[in-house]
């Protein structure tokens, strides 16, 4: 009957207390997340809080802080695997970060009430709620900033198409060309299409691109007799 042995008044109203504090807090991140529509709303935000706090909870009473602060490093990471889940890339895009941070901060909510900070743990709940509410219209007005192209790090893809034949005279000529154009060249990837055509890639050093004069290059490039078409494409660097 170690069930007997375990249930004492003072620890148990501990332990309710903690997954009370986590519920509360963990509804009140998860109901503005639920308000957005994102795919991790008020019942996975208060989940998550409500199972961090148990899990270091558990390991409190059963080992004491050391043990807790070992739990608290387990449930870090492992929260890695649920925000990866509601992450999601779009092409280029990427999806979903917002939430699984938002997340990771729910887990350091429970965790903090786990461990009897219930003011830590309010601390950081009007702190995310503040990050998902308050800088809103800071990054929509960044957003709204026109973005400058000279003053931009990004990405750099020029493609040319060519015939098999033609690729060392065409793959050689391209890496000039972008060089004269003071366009370093990264790396050069060939791909050979279904249609008997080639496609080479120059990937350029992270620079700096002006757009005239990219295009320019591109209409040089595709004016060359091996070449049937030149274009280029540009991917912003985070």
């Amino acid at each position: 009957m170690r069930f007997v042995e375990t249930v004492h008044l003072l620890p148990v109203l501990d332990s309710i207390f903690s997954l009370f504090v986590a519920f509360v807090l963990g509804t009140l991140i998860g109901v503005e997340r639920q308000f957005r529509q994102r795919s991790a709303g008020l019942r996975t935000n208060t989940l998550v809080a409500v199972g961090a706090a148990a899990f270091v909870d558990i390991a409190q009473r059963l080992a004491g802080d050391a043990e807790a602060v070992r739990v608290i490093s387990y449930v870090v990471s492992g929260i890695g695997f649920l925000g990866a889940g509601v992450i999601m890339k779009d092409g280029l895009n990427v999806r979903g970060l917002n939430t699984a941070a938002t997340l990771w901060c729910s887990a350091a909510v429970g965790a903090a009430a786990g461990s009897d900070l219930a003011v830590e743990a309010v601390l950081i709940t009007v702190f995310v709620l503040a990050g998902n509410t308050l800088l809103r219209p800071v990054v929509t007005w960044i957003e709204r900033i026109p973005v400058n192209d000279a003053t931009t790090e990004a990405r750099i893809e020029v493609r040319v198409t060519t015939e098999p034949a033609s690729l060392p005279r065409v793959r050689r000529h391209l890496i000039d060309r972008l060089q004269a154009a003071h366009y370093p060249v990264a790396d050069i990837e060939v791909t050979e299409h279904s249609d008997g055509t080639t496609e080479v890639t120059a990937v350029l050093v992270s620079t700096t691109v002006v757009t005239v004069e990219i295009e320019g290059v591109m209409r040089e490039l595709a004016g060359h007799p091996g070449i049937s078409h030149a274009t280029w494409e540009s991917s912003t660097l985070e």
